[in-house]
C-alpha cells in the first residue's frame, strides 16, 4: 500500500459504473457516495456527462464515474455521451456493470455492454439492481444468463433505492484498489463544480415535470453566481432551447411551471450547499444549440465523436 503525506497506508480507485440508460446507475452513484450529487429521473438518459462520486472505506478512497447510460445512438449528443461512457469504462480501474433486474429478459443497452467490454477484453462485477422489485425466477434466469457470459467474476443482487447489498458492493470494490495516494481530500464528494450541480438541480426538476421529448431538447447552464454578507447567494441560470413555441411549455400558465420548477429546485440546492439560494431562471432560443461544439465543451464531451 501506499503512504499518503506520512500517514497510514492508502489504497485509491477509479470505478466505471455502466448500465443500460435507466438502470439505476445515478441512484446507485448517490448511495455509494451517501449524498444526492447525481440527478435522477424516470426518463432514460437524463445523465449526459460524467460525474464522478468520492467516497471512503477505511483507509480506500473510491471515485465513482456514473456514465451516461450506453444504448444505440441516434443523434449527434447521443453519440458523445455514448463514446464518453466506454472512454470511463477504459480508464478505470474496475467496472460495473448495473443491470435492471425487473425486466423479465437482458436488454438490448446491456447487451451491447457485454460484447463492447468483450471486444476490449475488460472483465467486471455484476450488480443486479432493483431486487426489491424483481421476482425470484426472473433474477436468478438473468443471474445465470450473464454469468455464463464469462465476463464478470462477481455477482451482486442490490437496491439501489433502498440500500440493500451496496455495503457489500462498496467493501469489495475496496478489496480492489490498489496502492497509491487519495487524489481528493477526505471531505469531498464530488468533483463537479456546485455551479454545476446547481444546474443540474434545475434539470431534473424540468426532466420530472415535462412531458415526452421536451426535456432532451433543452439543456441548463450557470450564468451567475454571487455570495452575499447573510450566507445566502444568489444564483443565475440559463434554460436553453430549440425553439420559440417551446418556451410557453416551460413558463407555463401565467408562469406557472417555471415557478414550480424554480422552488422545487431551490430546495434541492439549499440541501446541497447547505445555504439559503435564490434562484433565477432565464428561457433563452438558442436554436441548434445541440450542434454548438460550445455546448459540448461545457458538458465535458467530445463534438465530433
Amino acid at each position: 500500500m501506499s503512504d499518503s503525506g506520512g500517514g497510514a497506508p492508502t489504497c485509491f480507485a477509479y470505478v466505471a459504473i455502466l448500465g443500460a440508460p435507466n438502470a439505476g446507475k445515478s441512484t446507485l452513484l448517490n448511495r455509494l457516495v451517501g449524498a444526492k450529487i447525481a440527478i435522477v429521473t424516470p426518463k432514460a438518459q437524463t445523465t449526459r456527462r460524467r460525474l464522478l462520486g468520492i467516497a471512503a472505506v477505511e483507509g480506500t478512497q473510491l471515485v465513482f464515474v456514473d456514465t451516461p447510460g450506453i444504448f444505440q445512438p441516434r443523434r449527434r449528443l447521443d453519440r458523445a455521451m455514448v463514446r464518453d461512457a466506454w472512454r470511463s469504462a477504459v480508464d478505470a480501474d474496475v467496472i460495473v456493470v448495473l443491470v435492471d433486474a425487473s425486466h423479465r429478459s437482458l436488454d438490448h443497452g446491456t447487451r451491447l455492454i457485454v460484447e463492447g467490454l468483450k471486444q476490449r477484453r475488460h472483465k467486471a462485477i455484476l450488480a443486479l439492481n432493483k431486487v426489491d422489485v424483481a421476482k425470484r425466477e426472473n433474477l436468478l434466469a438473468l443471474a445465470r444468463l450473464l454469468h455464463e457470459m464469462g465476463l464478470f467474476g462477481d455477482v451482486f443482487m442490490i437496491s439501489s433505492l433502498t440500500g440493500d447489498g451496496v455495503e457489500d458492493l462498496k467493501a469489495k470494490l475496496a478489496s480492489l484498489a490498489p496502492a497509491g495516494p487519495w487524489h481528493y481530500a477526505a471531505d469531498q464528494i464530488a468533483d463537479a463544480p456546485m455551479r454545476f450541480l446547481a444546474a443540474e438541480a434545475t434539470r431534473e426538476q424540468l426532466f420530472l415535470q415535462l412531458k415526452e421529448e421536451l426535456p432532451y431538447a433543452l439543456t441548463v447552464e450557470p450564468e451567475s453566481w454571487e455570495d452575499f454578507a447573510d450566507g445566502s447567494v444568489r444564483v443565475g441560470q440559463i434554460i436553453l432551447i430549440e425553439r420559440d413555441s417551446q418556451k410557453a411549455i416551460i413558463l407555463g400558465k401565467r408562469g406557472a411551471r417555471i415557478k414550480e420548477v424554480r422552488e422545487a429546485a431551490q430546495v434541492t440546492m439549499n440541501e446541497l450547499l447547505g445555504q439559503k439560494v435564490h434562484l433565477f431562471l432565464r428561457v433563452v432560443v438558442r436554436g441548434k444549440w445541440q450542434e454548438d461544439p460550445e455546448r459540448y465543451r461545457a458538458l465535458g464531451l467530445e463534438f465530433d465523436a
